[in-house]
């Protein structure tokens, strides 16, 4: 017998969060496992153009449309040398890739990775190694990217057939530098000084560019809060965002409270927005510290699995998770999250694109396929641009294990003026109950529900694979409907829903 519980939203034009900067919709390719060679890049595969990438998977990411894609990573960046991967392909060396203990064949590099990019319609968020170099190594990759000609680096990109410069915007200044996995792991005040160094060289080469300083590794991190706060003493005039960085998983087989943790990557965001703006106020800056999540998902399938690969491989399948309808739900959860805190968060990028716990998995010369969670951030991508509304929300709640007063219904609100479109994304986290919900649309005369995309299934554990590539696939037949200034839909009990209402 099916269950019905009651939820109400107001949505007004005027309750503005903040413009989605396009950004938020970013991806992620490291030089981990099969995400470049095997992944995007396979020469001999039936679909790869003249340079060897595939265009099977360039396809699929076409769909999702990503603004932006950060490169090369990651932990694979603190012992990179980013001279190893340009120049004659030939005469690159082969290196021992120590963050994943694989052999790195530099048959991929920066120019062609951003070639790869620009033909997918992809701007690189670049990163630079602040582990085994620094401020040397930054700013003549810097110089090899951007400028123009009449350099060294300048002129050694374009004898390496690359005339006009790359225009790279967007920089990293490192990776998770307080992790002890790191290679090159520093202190606050190591990276702190380091950073701000880098940064300064940076911006003499090029000053229109943006940088990331490295956040905590995660919230549970020993040093959290207290490394950001550091970290920022130093360099927080010199930067434009301080990352994040977080994966989700449900080790204990509990999806109440898996799909709670949304409120823990809420909470993060909050307490680092508040870090930031404790230095904002101790500096007396006019500057307001953005932030910039360049790492997350769900990620826990497969961290027993890897630590029995072999080591010194070239490009073993690593970090492969096979993703479930559950999974997918906590992604558009997490999506929903940065979303609703857009107005600091202004670039967001999904870990990672192809085959490295990502929604494209490929198979060696043959086909490509989405999986689960490849649906909330397609659906996100193309429908969630323009302006997050803060609406009056009103929802049944629950409690789990670890999470006391979770909202049944996660939701955000997108309009898009220019396209006279409403958007509401939302996840009904009920195990057991519809959620009827009732929106008060009054303030959006003239406007109706032209599709409603459901993603839902029986089975929590669903998975896509090569031979069932349709098992987790949304449908759009979903009930929402319209009537004298109200919406009314039914949200099945765990399900992703995108409700677009566009002026009649």
């Amino acid at each position: 017998m099916t269950m019905f519980k009651q939820a109400k939203m107001i949505i007004e034009k005027e309750y503005k969060l903040a413009e989605v900067d396009p950004r938020i919709y970013s991806s992620f390719i490291e030089h981990l496992g099969r995400a470049v060679y095997g992944g995007i890049y396979e020469p001999g595969h039936p679909s790869a153009d003249e340079h060897g990438f595939r265009q099977d998977v360039a396809s699929m990411i076409g769909e999702i449309g990503v603004p932006m894609i950060r490169y090369p990573g990651g932990n694979f960046v603190s012992g990179y040398n980013w001279e190893d991967g340009v120049g004659p392909v030939a005469d690159r060396p082969r290196r021992l890739e120590l963050a994943w203990r694989t052999t790195e064949p530099n048959e991929v590099g920066t120019n062609e990775f951003i070639r790869w990019a620009k033909g997918i319609r992809s701007d690189v968020m670049m990163a630079v190694n602040l582990g085994t170099k620094g401020v040397d190594a930054a700013r003549n990759l810097l110089e090899y990217c951007n400028h123009p000609s009449g350099s060294y680096y300048s002129d050694l990109r374009r004898s390496h057939g690359f005339e006009q410069p790359h225009g790279i915007k967007t920089w990293c200044l490192g990776n998770e530098m307080d992790g002890p996995w790191q290679i090159g792991q520093k202190t606050a005040t190591e990276y702190g000084r380091l950073a701000s160094e880098t940064a300064k060289a940076m911006r003499l080469v090029d000053p229109s560019i943006e940088l990331v300083a490295c956040g905590s590794s995660f919230r549970s991190m020993p040093t959290y809060a207290e490394w950001e706060a550091t970290v920022l003493d130093y360099t927080y005039e010199q930067v434009d965002y301080l990352s994040l960085h977080t994966y989700y998983g449900n080790t204990e087989k509990d999806t109440a409270n898996y799909l709670a943790k949304s409120l823990d990557m809420d909470l993060f965001i909050k307490e680092i927005v508040a870090v930031c703006d404790y230095i904002k106020a101790k500096k007396r800056s006019k500057k307001t510290m953005n932030l910039s999540f360049d790492e997350w998902n769900v990620w826990f399938h497969t961290l027993e699995s890897d630590k029995q690969i072999d080591p010194w491989q070239v490009a073993p399948a690593q970090l492969e998770d096979q993703y479930t309808f559950e999974d997918a739900l906590m992604v558009g959860s997490m999506l929903i999250t940065l979303l609703n805190n857009a107005d600091r968060v202004k670039i967001a990028c999904l870990a990672q694109l192809v085959n490295v716990i990502a929604p494209i998995m490929t198979v060696s010369e043959g086909p490509a396929w989405r999986q689960s969670i490849f649906y909330p951030y397609m659906h996100a991508s193309l429908y969630g641009r323009g302006t997050v509304l803060h609406p009056i929300v009103s929802s049944p709640l629950y409690d789990s294990k670890d999470y006391t007063d979770v909202p049944l219904l996660d939701s955000s609100v997108v309009y898009n003026e220019e396209n006279e479109e409403l958007v509401i994304f939302a996840v009904n986290k009920s195990l057991e109950d519809t959620l009827l919900l009732e929106c008060d649309v009054r303030g959006f005369e003239g406007y109706r529900v032209i599709q409603h995309t459901v993603l839902e299934n029986v089975d929590v554990k669903a998975v896509n694979t090569v031979e069932r590539q349709d098992t987790v696939t949304p449908h759009d037949q979903g009930d929402a409907k319209t009537d004298a200034g109200r919406l009314t839909v039914s949200l099945s009990k765990l399900s992703w829903n995108v409700i677009r209402l566009q002026r009649a």
